[in-house]
């Protein structure tokens, strides 16, 4: 089994307690789902998690390579020089985070407001990004954008390999059953590409890749997370 839930900003991607913030528990009632993967409190969009042990490591695992999918909402106005930046290797201290696949502006996406909101300054602007890694290493995408100097102030998951959340169409707090294989394509793991015993990561340039990003920028005036 695999859900697909909608993370809104300030959950803990736990099921146990944290005192008084939510977690997973007060959203999702099915026993014995775990994350696969993780997405950090202050982040928002799609999770997904899965009773399937085998199924929860294919995802999560950083070996595989599999793209995870973000809007992000940065501080200034991103320059030509700044997504080149992203879209090369960063120095973040404790490693070097590999190239972004995709870093590109948005138009400003239709999204539901977040609570709280962002913090506004009246005197600098804000931009959207659209940022696709491979990685997924901690709070790897605040750090690739503040080491560009675009620190970012919302950031929502918007798909994790071939599944995005605009089709899923549930709103900030809601889950669904998604089918296991969805992640891939419509494979199953095994026969994947993705899943071979050296995994096979693709140019930049493969159409596969361009279609599927393509899609999300085509899709921005479809999608609305619902408040």
């Amino acid at each position: 089994m695999l859900l697909a839930f909608n993370k809104p900003y300030g959950v803990i991607c736990q099921f146990s307690p944290s005192g008084n913030k939510p977690t997973l528990n007060d959203f999702i009632n099915i026993p014995a789902v775990y994350p696969a993967g993780r997405l950090d409190t202050d982040s928002e969009g799609l999770l997904l998690l899965t009773d399937n042990g085998r199924l929860q490591a294919q995802i999560a695992d950083p070996r595989r390579h599999i793209a995870k999918t973000y809007w992000v909402q940065v501080e200034g106005t991103a320059s030509a020089a700044q997504i080149q930046q992203l879209m090369s290797p960063l120095d973040l201290g404790d490693f070097i985070a590999a190239p972004a696949r995709r870093a590109m502006r948005l138009e400003a996406p239709k999204v539901a407001p977040r609570l709280p909101p962002i913090r506004h300054r009246a005197s600098i602007p804000t931009d959207w990004l659209c940022v696709e890694i491979t990685e997924g290493k901690n709070r790897q995408v605040r750090r690739m954008t503040a080491k560009v100097g675009l620190p970012t102030l919302r950031l929502i998951r918007v798909a994790i390999g071939e599944l995005p959340l605009s089709t899923l169409q549930i709103a900030p707090g809601e889950w669904r059953k998604v089918p296991e294989s969805a992640v891939f394509g419509g494979r199953t793991p095994e026969n994947s590409q993705l899943w071979a015993k050296k995994p096979l990561i693709e140019s930049p340039n493969t159409k596969s890749h361009t279609k599927i990003f393509q899609f999300f920028v085509n899709q921005l005036k479809y999608f609305a997370l619902i408040a």
